[in-house]
């Protein structure tokens, strides 16, 4: 009688410390969860763009959206490809000091503004591309996003990024050592890529403004850096 008391009560004991265990790990989950959740709000409230941060300096890139309902002035260039108007005078301003380059012979934009349609077909045509080449398709989307960036995380969809084409390569390193006296900053260099999440591109030139411009080339700094 005495030994199916004693058997009870360790029993009994053992359910209360397991049941304690069972909440406390339980509690520590659903906490874990919350802060989770938090970190997650806190990393998209700092994408918010800053109302104030001026239009030329607008950071769009793979964590930051262009904003909505943005829809640029738009004016052509020489080729047809078109551009937000504040930045065609600077534009043409370096494609004109960069003739010195480029045997004389105006440097073009070739992809100036894109719309959500075009700038998807770019984005699947660079997918299928790595997909031909043997990728899966997760390792495909993830190689074409360091080409081609995804709908709506795209420079060329404000207006502000022109790529540009020369006959000569001279004409990029004219671009990388004289853009920034137009207001254009080399976009993506290579030393840069693990910020960008782009890989280099030469041809890729962003409108940022003068003064930013300078301080980005005699700093070093990619825009993600000049915005901190």
């Amino acid at each position: 009688m005495q030994t199916a008391v004693i058997l009870t009560v360790i029993l009994m004991a053992s359910l209360l410390l397991i049941g304690f265990k069972i909440s406390r790990f339980s509690s520590a989950e659903i906490m874990s969860g919350k802060n989770r959740q938090t970190n997650r709000q806190t990393n998209r409230v700092s994408q918010i763009p800053d109302k104030d941060t001026p239009w030329y300096l607008t950071l769009v890139n793979s964590q930051n959206h262009i904003p909505e309902d943005y829809h640029p002035k738009l004016v052509q260039v020489k080729g047809g490809e078109q551009i937000d108007e504040r930045i065609y005078d600077p534009l043409m301003e370096m494609l004109e000091a960069a003739k010195e380059s480029n045997l004389n012979q105006l440097p073009r934009v070739v992809s100036g503004y894109r719309t959500t349609d075009l700038q998807q077909s770019f984005y699947d045509d660079k997918i299928a591309e790595f997909k031909r080449e043997g990728y899966h398709e997760n390792e495909a989307v993830e190689l074409a996003g360091q080409w081609v960036a995804a709908p709506g995380y795209s420079e060329h969809q404000i207006g502000l990024a022109v790529d540009i084409n020369g006959v000569t390569y001279d004409v990029y390193t004219w671009l990388m050592e004289n853009s920034y006296k137009y207001g254009f900053i080399f976009r993506y260099p290579g030393n840069k890529t693990q910020i960008t999440n782009v890989a280099e591109e030469v041809w890729h030139y962003r409108y940022v403004g003068v003064e930013a411009a300078t301080q980005m080339y005699e700093q070093g700094l990619c825009l993600e850096e000049y915005l901190l």
